[in-house]
């Protein structure tokens, strides 16, 4: 296939259009419901005070603004793929922005700007603010000024709208991987995205992980629910082109995706079974490394025990003739067997590791 080929393919599968919108025509399809922000993402996207003066001050003095891009979804309205917080933050100084239980957030006033000294405490109409606000005449200017839009159409498929996020996410500093993956999943299906909230909040899958605010903060969680759906039933043959986890993780999102709801369904009773199969056979414990000389459990949270037992249960669907008992002893089988000696896992790659351990899992539950 040609260079050309290729391009006249895969321009057919993105559609788009671009042309400038107001700040006062983006702001009445915001309240209108007819643009998403997706306010999820104000927990990991957070700009500072300082940031969000600094942006308004550039509208103020018309200072030209990075495009936005939207995809638009099956109902017409705008999912905004980039420029989230840009967004926000304009709204958040109109007084229109809400939050993620449709709360209306309060007011945003300017802090100390770099060229402006005068915006210091300067709220849009005064409603937050008993100190400064635009005039009448500042306020149009603001409103009128213009930023250029680029839409997705509708059909557009999945892939196009992955592969744009990927090339253009421009949200600022993310935290984790899985932050990122979760605004991708927004973006994509917000459907998907609950159903992944709501079965990593299972109260025995938590129980098993026992883990850290730290990294329940940062959506490890959510990595770790991800990772067992997306490799229980992977085929053995690509354990080997997995390459980088994160990679790989995020690339499956479009697969994930295309799930349909009977599909998930069975996907969140293998998970729930699972796991409680793991919290009744010891919980933590079992997600853990077992020393068989001396005959305990040792170290933190264990990837390549969740990789082995985890799953291994996970790929026969936790099937009922797999009870609490068997768990237990198929754990320290697996930490008796001389490749998992101590030191198995040090310096590994994660598929370099996941070849080994997640074969091992289905053999010790077959």
């Amino acid at each position: 296939m040609s260079l050309e080929d290729e391009l006249k393919k895969y321009r057919r599968q993105i559609a788009t259009d671009a042309y400038p919108m107001s700040i006062g025509e983006l702001a009445n399809l915001y309240r209108d419901g007819e643009m998403d922000i997706h306010p999820e993402f104000q927990r990991i996207f957070r700009w500072t005070p300082s940031q969000k003066t600094r942006l308004i001050e550039s509208i103020l003095l018309g200072i030209p603004l990075p495009s936005l891009f939207v995809a638009s979804n099956e109902d017409g309205v705008w999912d905004v793929v980039d420029g989230v917080q840009r967004l926000s933050t304009i709204f958040q100084f109109m007084g229109i922005l809400r939050g993620e239980e449709g709360e209306l957030l309060d007011p945003f006033v300017c802090g100390e700007a770099p060229f402006l000294k005068s915006l210091a405490g300067v709220s849009y109409d005064g409603k937050s603010s008993d100190l400064y606000t635009l005039d009448s005449t500042q306020r149009l200017d603001f409103k009128r000024a213009r930023i250029d839009v680029k839409i997705i159409k509708r059909q557009s498929d999945n892939r196009a709208k992955y592969d744009l996020f990927q090339r253009l996410n421009s949200y600022g500093s993310v935290a984790t991987d899985q932050e990122l993956r979760n605004c991708l999943l927004v973006s994509m299906s917000k459907s998907h995205y609950e159903w992944l909230v709501k079965i990593s909040k299972d109260e025995d899958f938590l129980g098993v992980l026992e883990m850290q605010d730290r990294l329940l903060n940062e959506r490890y969680h959510m990595e770790l629910a991800m990772r067992f759906v997306t490799l229980r039933k992977i085929e053995l043959s690509r354990l080997s082109k997995i390459g980088n986890i994160g990679e790989f993780l995020t690339a499956e999102v479009v697969p994930f995706v295309a799930k349909s709801e009977v599909e998930l369904r069975e996907e969140e009773e293998v998970f729930r079974k699972t796991f409680r199969l793991l919290r009744d056979a010891g919980g933590p414990e079992m997600l853990r490394k077992w020393n068989p000389v001396a005959g305990r459990t040792e170290g933190p949270f264990s990837l390549s025990a969740f990789e082995a037992v985890a799953l291994g249960i996970g790929f026969r669907d936790a099937d009922a003739s797999i009870t609490p008992e068997l768990v237990a002893a198929k754990r320290v089988e697996l930490w008796s067997m001389p490749q998992y000696a101590a030191g198995f896992s040090t310096g590994k790659r994660a598929d370099e590791r996941m070849r080994k351990t997640i074969p091992t899992g289905r053999e010790l539950f077959a």
